[in-house]
């Protein structure tokens, strides 16, 4: 119980009460019988899908040419899903990001609702306005994201996990919750809905703590620490260490540790790939492979996170793709 005595719940169990609700949409394929009409010319609306596409095919290249491989319906909606996460994102850490306010963020989520009404503000907003009345997404993902963004404008610490869990959630597990109605289940899977959705959630917590671990240094620059403080103590180490920018031995297992627990969501998050429709599997497997890599080059780097950038090199990238081909065919 928490100090005012009331029942305290765990992140993860927060964050799996919303995993129930959009598996259930799912599976009752509630939003198809409520659907708003977009008002927007068919011609118009395919050019809002095409710079959907251009901008992904700017900003993600592989995960791009990974969508080419899906039907062209699900295709422009990964599409679409991407520009208004890519979109939100850049609120807080774009070129504008020191002139936004809570304020703008409100008014962000004011836009989300409108266009999950049928009435968006620009052609970026009429592609996903298109989206989400053609597939069964619910409103609750975006409007977690949009509460991860102003997590950021007020939060630069993380007392323990649990903490870290839910921010992590919010910034990009949400975005695995958003792209299973898009990319499908396969029709022959025997796995609950609700564990594909999981996986994806898991998918989506690996990525961001795989991005914390890369970016210890850059983020240190800007006065944050994404990592649990409680952790930090327990192994002999604190922000001024971090701020210190030296590789020690206290480092060097602190960051196994964090390692570790990343590769475990890793881990979980393949359980639910191969239950994705088939021409779904190879972006996800890909993104998967990519990310994890990511990790090794933190290892490779001995782990210093505060002047390296840990990134996956042109050549084990282009390995990678046929790699991840082949599991998307198992």
């Amino acid at each position: 119980a928490n100090a005012s005595g009331d029942l305290a719940i765990s992140s993860e169990q927060l964050v799996y009460d919303v995993v129930l609700k959009q598996a259930a949409l799912v599976k009752e394929q509630m939003r198809s019988m409520e659907k708003p009409d977009i008002v927007l010319p068919g011609t118009l609306l395919n050019e809002a899908y095409d710079r959907c596409g251009e901008v992904c095919a700017e900003y993600a290249k592989t995960f791009y040419l990974g969508t080419l491989l899906m039907t062209p319906e699900r295709r422009k909606a990964i599409w679409a899903i991407y520009v208004w996460c890519r979109r939100t994102d850049e609120l807080v850490d774009g070129p504008n990001a020191s002139h936004i306010t809570p304020k703008a963020l409100d008014r962000w989520e004011s836009r989300l609702d409108d266009l999950f009404n049928g009435r968006p503000f620009d052609m970026l907003d009429a592609a996903l306005s298109d989206t989400v009345s053609r597939f069964p997404v619910d409103i609750q993902p975006f409007k977690d994201m949009i509460d991860g963004m102003r997590m950021d404008l007020k939060k630069s610490r993380y007392e323990n996990f649990d903490e870290l869990y839910l921010y992590c959630y919010y910034v990009a597990g949400t975005v695995g919750l958003m792209s299973v109605p898009i990319m499908g289940i396969d029709p022959e899977s025997f796995a609950s809905t609700e564990s594909v959705y999981n996986a994806a959630l898991a998918l989506g917590i690996a990525n961001q703590l795989t991005n914390i671990l890369r970016d210890v240094g850059e983020d240190a620059r800007r006065g944050r620490v994404y990592l649990p403080q409680d952790e930090l103590a327990k192994a002999g180490l604190s922000d001024d260490d971090i701020f210190a920018m030296k590789v020690t031995d206290k480092w060097r297992i602190f960051m196994k540790k964090q390692i570790k627990r990343a590769r475990t969501f890793f881990d979980q998050a393949e359980e639910g790939v191969t239950q994705l429709s088939s021409a779904s599997r190879w972006p996800v497997w890909a993104s998967l492979l990519l990310y994890r890599q990511i990790l090794d080059e933190i290892e490779a780097n001995d782990y210093n996170n505060f002047t390296k950038r840990a990134y996956v090199s042109k050549p084990k990238k282009i390995i990678a793709l046929p790699v991840a081909y082949a599991k998307s065919l198992v």
